[in-house]
């Protein structure tokens, strides 16, 4: 509001001075101008920049010098000259309406801009103020209903936050700050260039596919700087990309700054470095670059400089060449070549910059010019008088650089866009106009707002085939160039060859193609530079964190047993398939080696000989006890249960080669079945004739009863109840958690291929029914191990049963321990080794006596064994029956006692044994034998007492 108002007492001021054409010279004294009925406003950089003058206020501030002229941007003004007599000679384009223009130079600053674009809102102002009555200043100069312009992207903010207030449409033709792209806040601003927001994505796509993660990144202090840096920064975020150096730099940065920045760039060991700015602003940083001669610099510049006439120099391309850049597609402007070589002081009355452009080009001075006079007072190089005749043919500037037209294309739409417009309000047809109820604007009295929104619904194609659109959110599409810059071998000047594009909407989907090829690098170089924090990282190895430094400065670390990486670079190590493993340089990975008690390993071949080996032997004690089964000590043995415990030896045996060979899930469903019930029913057979045995010595008279209860029925009936348990436990394993086939992929290099129990408890009840079973057995071993040997062999028994025991608790610990097709080695071993047991202990004495010692296997050597067993049982009670009596007697009054005697005979068909007991009688016993049956008798006697008085 403020600023209305102080512009508003501003224009009052202006007119009240009585100058009738104050507003038509009005803004910088130099200026293009040309009347029409309709006025563009145009903003171009003649110059690169102001002079630098301390202004202490002694007197009237003077306006602020421009120089360093620049022909490029001269070029820009000619563009627009040229559409626009172009379209005033056209007959399709707004037939009998002529457009004038007014054009000024914003010496690439802001002031100046603001100094121009004030004049533009000044006359547009005039017929709101109502100051008719103060002067007719109506119709001496039309309003100026659009700008083009103006070219850097901070300058053309400050003119859009102006002329935005007033609905003025400006567009630009260079500026591509993505900030302007916020249409709340820029309201009239559009532009014929893509935003660099684009720009950004590419040049980092480029640093990327070149494969670089260190760079140096600076950008201008301005608004076209700063957002394009930061979006920049977005994307080597997202890409992994780090930067080393990141700094903001203008034209007007002192020289020791400079310095200091150059200091810090020649200590980085980052190689790329990336630009965001323009040419002016880069131009300090670059000759001090040259003067330290850096050449060891890659240079990617964005598009405001990456053809720069103030730093593509031939004396630049030793630190420059190389340099790779941005450009904006070139477009075709027929006729605009001959344009411009008409140029002429004396032909351009409407254009005051023609006249130093013809001095800068040709170092002279015009007659009548402001250098006339500074030469003859001495403040400027002398210069020699022009003559007019030079020819602007044979002096090569950047004006004449016609071959690729960018920005002097922009301008060339920005100017005809306009056109577009006024064309369509001319054709506007009432009742279908863009203004209320369908109106249309009236195109002599056509408005700066009104042409602001018909350029908003415009859409058009403009001659190299890409859409116009002004409308909100609508941006040219990103269509580069990519540029390197290479010295022209017939002069040595810079040459822009093309060697690849950027496309942000490629059908094909392509964005980035570049042909490495064509690059120079550093101008003469082929390979392509290395800019990275850290060395790569050869395959097998990946990138290490290196604490206190970015994560593109890593140490590379070998990959764990496992990982491979089979390429440069990797962050991270693959895992290799659980089928597979790391090789030595863990470059790739090889399938394991599949591992499980095989047939046809040595181990394996081993334990299969041993099984067969006991099935061979079993069987072999079997057909003896077959062949003698009528024999004393065969019928001694219970040879009933000796065939049945001699089978599930055999099953034990075999039940083992089930653990031998590649796991199946039918192998590991059978094989702890068949071991545990074969090896029940083996104990159950030996539990149950050593106790069979051991309860009828025990007994004092055999009765019918005991013979009715251990008949052969009942053994065999305890036998398989006790077997019956370990089926049911089998049973119910197999139903709730079966086991099954299992690889063990845990192992390195190899594939364990082994058998998952399913359920160890299960497995646990199985091994410690077994064990139960010979814990009792034990138990009745030991205490039969008294007994006739020929019955029960009840010493050799317990040794197998604690051999049993030995093996057994020696396998849980082992069995946990072990890994692999070693579990099953383990359980092999334990099985084999407690069958021996019971073979070699049971039989193998039976065996012996059947074949080598016949003479111990008739009945006279069982009934003497029995007699022996029962003579020692008499002799044992005898003595603890005498030793009760002598305590009886010594507790009684008298003084003597007789001793008891007892005699024992045994009689075997009238041969007679008699063992005097007493010790006053001491006589060796006759011994004799016969045939026939063997009767015992044991007597007592016992001396009566005599009673002492």
């Amino acid at each position: 509001m403020r600023f209305h108002l102080a512009l508003r007492f501003y224009l009052h001021y202006l007119v009240l001075l009585g100058f009738s054409g104050v507003i038509s010279i009005y803004g910088p004294h130099q200026r293009a101008q040309k009347t029409g009925d309709i006025l563009l406003g145009g903003l171009f950089p003649i110059h690169f920049g102001v002079a630098s003058k301390d202004q202490d206020l002694a007197a009237r501030p003077e306006s602020t010098e421009c120089v360093r002229y620049n022909f490029r941007g001269f070029r820009w003004l000619q563009s627009m000259i040229f559409a626009i007599e172009e379209i005033n000679n056209s007959s399709a384009f707004l037939p009998n309406i002529t457009l004038g223009y007014r054009i000024f130079d914003t010496c690439n600053t802001v002031s100046k801009a603001l100094e121009a674009s004030l004049s533009f809102v000044a006359q547009n102002k005039i017929d709101s103020l109502n100051l008719d009555e103060f002067c007719n200043c109506t119709g001496n100069i039309p309003s100026t209903i659009a700008v083009v312009g103006a070219s850097g992207s901070a300058v053309s903010t400050a003119v859009a936050d102006l002329l935005g207030l007033f609905y003025i449409p400006q567009i630009s033709y260079a500026s591509s700050s993505r900030l302007l792209s916020n249409k709340n806040q820029y309201k009239s601003f559009m532009r014929t260039i893509p935003t660099d927001e684009y720009q950004a994505i590419a040049i980092a796509a480029i640093i990327d596919h070149f494969q670089w993660n260190w760079v140096i990144a600076i950008a201008s202090d301005d608004e076209y700087g700063r957002p394009g840096i930061e979006k920049f920064e977005n994307e080597m975020f997202h890409r992994d990309i780090c930067i080393d150096l990141n700094v903001l730099i203008s034209q007007y940065i002192d020289e020791a700054e400079i310095r200091r920045l150059a200091d810090r760039i020649e200590n980085s060991t980052a190689r790329v470095i990336a630009v965001f700015a323009s040419g002016p602003d880069i131009e300090p940083l670059v000759k001090e670059m040259v003067r330290r001669n850096v050449t060891d610099r890659i240079w990617l510049a964005s598009e405001a400089w990456a053809s720069s006439s103030l730093v593509a120099k031939p004396e630049y391309l030793d630190v420059m060449g190389g340099t790779i850049g941005f450009a904006l597609r070139a477009g075709h402007i027929p006729g605009f070549k001959e344009f411009l070589q008409q140029v002429h002081p004396k032909k351009s009355s409407h254009n005051e910059f023609v006249r130093e452009f013809w001095e800068e080009t040709f170092n002279c001075y015009l007659e009548d010019s402001p250098r006339n006079e500074d030469s003859e007072n001495g403040s400027t190089s002398f210069r020699p008088l022009c003559t007019g005749e030079e020819d602007i043919a044979s002096v090569e500037t950047p004006y004449l650089d016609y071959t690729h037209l960018r920005i002097s294309y922009n301008v060339y739409v920005a100017v005809y866009a306009i056109a577009q417009a006024l064309q369509d309000i001319l054709t506007c047809t009432p009742g279908k106009g863009l203004f209320a109820n369908g109106s249309c604007a009236d195109i002599r009295k056509v408005e700066a707002w009104q042409v602001l929104k018909q350029l908003r619904h415009l859409n058009f194609i403009n001659s190299i085939g890409e859409r116009v659109r002004f409308d909100n959110g609508s941006e040219l599409s990103a269509n580069y160039t990519i540029i390197n810059w290479h010295r022209s071998p017939e002069d040595g000047s810079v040459v822009f060859k093309e060697v690849g594009y950027y496309s942000m909407h490629n059908k094909n989907g392509a964005k980035l193609s570049i042909d490495k090829t064509k690059i120079l690098w550093n101008g003469r170089l082929t390979e392509v530079p290395f800019s990275n924090c850290s060395e790569e990282c050869e395959p097998g190895t990946r990138k290490g964190i290196i604490d206190g430094k970015p994560t593109c400065c890593f140490e590379c670390t070998e990959c764990s047993d496992g990982e491979y990486s089979d390429h440069k670079d990797a962050s991270v190590c693959s895992k290799c398939p659980n089928n597979s493993w790391s090789n030595g340089n863990h470059t790739s990975c090889f399938l394991k080696e599949i591992e499980f008690l095989s047939w046809t390993e040595p181990f394996g071949i081993a334990l299969a000989l041993l099984a067969v080996l006991g099935v061979l032997l079993t069987a072999f004690v079997l057909g003896v006890f077959v062949q003698f089964r009528d024999t004393p000590i065969v019928k001694a043995s219970n040879r009933e249960l000796s065939f049945l415990l001699l089978f599930s030896l055999i099953c034990c045996f075999s039940s083992s080669l089930i653990f031998i060979g590649e796991p199946q899930d039918w192998t590991c469903r059978v094989r702890q079945p068949a071991f545990g019930i074969s090896f029940v029913l083996c104990i159950s057979c030996i539990l149950v004739k050593t106790n069979r045995v051991l309860l009828v010595f025990e007994a004092k008279i055999p009765t019918s009863l005991h013979r009715k209860w251990w008949g052969l029925n009942l053994q065999f009936l305890l036998v398989f109840l006790f077997t019956f348990v370990q089926v049911m436990i089998c049973v119910v394993w197999l139903y709730n958690a079966p086991p099954g086939s299992y690889k063990n992929y845990d192992i390195d290099e190899i594939i364990f291929i082994t058998c998952n129990e399913g359920s160890m408890m299960a497995l646990g009840f199985l091994i410690g029914y077994t064990c139960l079973l010979a814990a009792v057995c034990f138990f009745f071993a030991f205490k039969s191990r008294k007994l006739p040997e020929n019955f029960t062999e009840a010493k050799f028994i317990t040794f197998s049963m604690l051999i049993f025991f030995i093996v057994w608790i020696s396998f849980i610990p082992a069995y946990f321990s072990t890994y692999g097709k070693f579990v099953s080695a383990v359980e092999v071993i334990a099985i084999l080794a407690s069958s021996f047991s019971l073979l070699a202990c049971i039989f193998f004495n039976k065996v012996y006596i059947i074949l080598l010692k016949p003479s111990r296997n008739t009945i006279e050597e069982v009934r003497c064994s029995t007699a022996a067993h029962a003579f020692k049982a008499a002799a044992k009670a005898t003595l603890r029956h005498s030793s009760a009596s002598r305590k009886r007697s010594s507790s009684v009054g008298g003084s003597s006692a007789s001793s008891p005697s007892s005699s024992i005979s045994l009689k075997t068909n009238g041969n007679e044994i008699e063992f005097p007991s007493t010790r006053r009688h001491s006589q060796k016993p006759r011994v004799s034998f016969g045939s026939g049956t063997v009767s015992l008798s044991i007597s007592f006697e016992e001396a009566r007492k005599n009673s002492v008085k």
